[in-house]
């Protein structure tokens, strides 16, 4: 017995400071959990800020965009418009960078009705502006297993980008094209009376590329396997293919 005190009076420093180094260790590590919890927080705060920025950016330019042939200076009111909405695309896409991979939570998802939302949310912040939108026959059955809010943003960039490039009253498109290995919702636009370096900014003449904001949209879709290409001939208007792997279709 004697023994045993003994070598507990002698281990007693050793234990007092271990136990030291084991509360400052998990002081340490509430310390960081705390900094990390307000890091994230922060970075919530500030995404949820940009992303409002860029919603109310784009509304009023797109609306801009609409009215410039009316206005007594519409080459630099259309200018104007045109640096609200890069602006617009450049906080999104910084949001984009930042939020990381995409998590998606597919669904089975009519096609005409997601269709029929992006073009009326498009509507909405075209303002007083008009566009003539056609969906064809053709979507009518489709159902894809896709995310909903990531397909929606991605339908919404892709029209928001048609509308950008046409005027008050010009046609819109879209159609589906199925072939054995994908299925690809189409957009065309008339791209009436806009300057050339606008059309090819995206991508070279003839050649597909992407831009007009188009990187979320391309962000998103490929997030579902897919892929996002834009043709542009100076003159004559737009194409963008939003195309999904065929496996993505459950019904047609």
């Amino acid at each position: 017995m004697p023994g045993f005190f003994l070598a507990c009076l002698l281990l007693a420093p050793f234990l007092a400071a271990a136990m030291l180094r084991a509360r400052r260790l998990a002081h340490a590590l509430a310390t960081a959990e705390e900094a990390e919890d307000a890091a994230r927080r922060q970075a919530e705060g500030r995404g949820r800020c940009l992303s409002l920025v860029a919603r109310e950016l784009q509304g009023p330019g797109l609306a801009l965009l609409s009215q410039s042939t009316a206005q007594p200076d519409a080459l630099a009111v259309a200018a104007a418009a045109q640096q609200m909405l890069r602006l617009s695309d450049d906080i999104a896409e910084y949001l984009a960078v930042e939020s990381g991979p995409r998590r998606l939570a597919p669904e089975p998802l009519a096609v005409i009705p997601l269709l029929e939302a992006a073009v009326a949310e498009v509507a909405v912040r075209l303002g007083a502006g008009r566009r003539d939108w056609r969906l064809a026959e053709d979507f009518a059955g489709l159902t894809l297993q896709a995310d909903r809010r990531a397909l929606h943003g991605a339908l919404t960039q892709v029209l928001t980008r048609a509308a950008r490039m046409t005027r008050d009253g010009d046609l819109i498109d879209l159609r589906p094209v199925l072939t054995e290995e994908t299925v690809a919702i189409v957009v065309e636009d008339e791209g009436a009376g806009l300057p050339a370096a606008d059309l090819a900014a995206g991508a070279q003449s003839g050649t597909r590329g992407i831009g007009f904001g188009l990187a979320i949209a391309r962000s998103l879709v490929e997030a579902h396997g897919g892929t996002l290409a834009l043709e542009a001939l100076p003159g004559i208007g737009g194409r963008i293919w939003l195309t999904l792997p065929r496996e993505r279709l459950l019904a047609a």
